[in-house]
């Protein structure tokens, strides 16, 4: 059975809930807000079912993909909603467009992140965007499983964690199954995502009720310049409310960037180099400017990497523009590919503090730049900025 000796020997990926015969094992969440495996050892009849799905337990083989592209959907209000290029929509539509199933990652009425799944092409625009919270998976492996022994195609997106519990909680290969992962900085807590948004809309004076939707990636500035968004309530005009924040200002963002408040896992990712068993992997292509610098227009450019060269025919270039790219030139600005985030050594003082202070006040406590470190970055912009006359 599961022995969890250490929080960072589990990811959250809910394999062992699933796939345990007497359902004797249940999540539970802890102090941070993450949610672990607890056994009632009464009911356990010690079949080891657990361990063997567990994607800490059993890791992938390090794989380095052969075909990579810099990618973009050619529909640009697509391109303009999503936090890349816009490949997700493009393989989902592909898929349902087959009659087949689409998992992915959506808010629920309260503005938590869970799994889900849809069947048709104007829901795809609930699991569009980044969300950076970690997310409830559920039963959604065992929901995916009876569609592909039913035949219909799957396409089950999520962290590579998540694809490592899912292809282990299979135990079997399916052709029907596109399993895409994405290049993961981490995932934050559920609880302080909760009680941040909670601060984010009381300081404004939003009823959540009216809040409509939430975008972590908005690119109202631009891509590279992206902004933390909420939407809600319109005039009665109809005109559109919101309220938005670069990355650079908005706490919740500094804080997860600073990977303050990340799971246990995600120090020790045990998913990096591929190892999900994915058959694609998308990502912003960060450091398009160095390779190609005339397809980046800052309205987002996605780097995709094919694991299994099966899955190409979904590619079709009538609906999105392929630039092939190296191995070297895709991850030379995309570190979480191959290293997991650092462990901060303000992070167990983070959570203490949070116990007494908001969610907004402890971020940015956290992330405040120390005044010597201000005046050196201004003087260093000031440089570039005479250099460049």
């Amino acid at each position: 059975m599961i022995q969890l000796k250490d929080k960072k020997d589990c990811c959250g990926c809910y394999a062992c809930v699933q796939k345990c015969p007497v359902q004797c094992i249940v999540m539970e969440e802890d102090e941070e807000g993450f949610f672990y495996p607890t056994i009632d050892l009464k009911q356990c009849i010690d079949c080891g079912l657990c361990e063997k799905v567990c994607p800490v337990i059993h890791q992938g083989k390090e794989r380095r993909p052969d075909i990579i592209y810099a990618a973009k959907n050619r529909d640009n209000s697509i391109r303009e909603e999503s936090s890349s290029g816009g490949v997700f929509t493009l393989l989902a539509k592909a898929v349902i467009s087959q009659g087949g199933v689409v998992f992915g990652v959506r808010f629920d009425e309260q503005w938590k992140v869970r799994h889900d799944w849809i069947d048709n092409e104007e829901d795809i625009a609930f699991f569009r965007g980044s969300k950076y919270v970690q997310s409830d998976v559920s039963d959604h492996f065992r929901q995916a499983e009876q569609f592909l022994k039913q035949g219909r195609q799957v396409l089950f997106s999520g962290t590579p964690c998540q694809i490592s519990g899912l292809k282990l909680y299979l135990r079997k290969e399916y052709e029907n199954l596109l399993a895409i992962d994405f290049i993961c900085h981490g995932v934050p807590s559920p609880k302080v995502w909760e009680q941040y948004l909670h601060e984010f809309l009381k300081k404004r004076g939003i009823s959540k009720k009216n809040v409509y939707s939430v975008l972590f990636r908005d690119k109202i500035f631009g891509w590279k310049t992206y902004s933390f968004t909420c939407k809600y309530a319109k005039t009665p005009r109809g005109y559109e409310r919101r309220v938005s924040e670069p990355f650079y200002k908005n706490s919740f963002i500094k804080g997860f960037l600073a990977d303050l408040y990340l799971r246990p896992s995600c120090y020790d990712c045990p998913s990096k180099c591929f190892k999900s068993g994915s058959d694609m992997t998308i990502a912003d292509y960060w450091g398009i400017d160095d390779v190609l610098p005339e397809f980046n227009d800052d309205r987002g450019v996605s780097l995709l990497f094919i694991h299994n060269p099966d899955t190409t025919f979904l590619l079709k270039e009538e609906y999105l523009e392929l630039k092939s790219t190296t191995y070297e030139q895709a991850v030379r600005k995309n570190r979480s590919t191959e290293k997991p985030a650092a462990l901060p050594s303000e992070r167990d003082a983070f959570f203490s503090m949070l116990k007494n202070r908001s969610a907004m006040e402890t971020i940015d406590h956290f992330t405040r730049i120390p005044f010597g470190k201000r005046v050196k970055s201004k003087i260093k912009s000031l440089f570039r900025l005479i250099l460049k006359q």
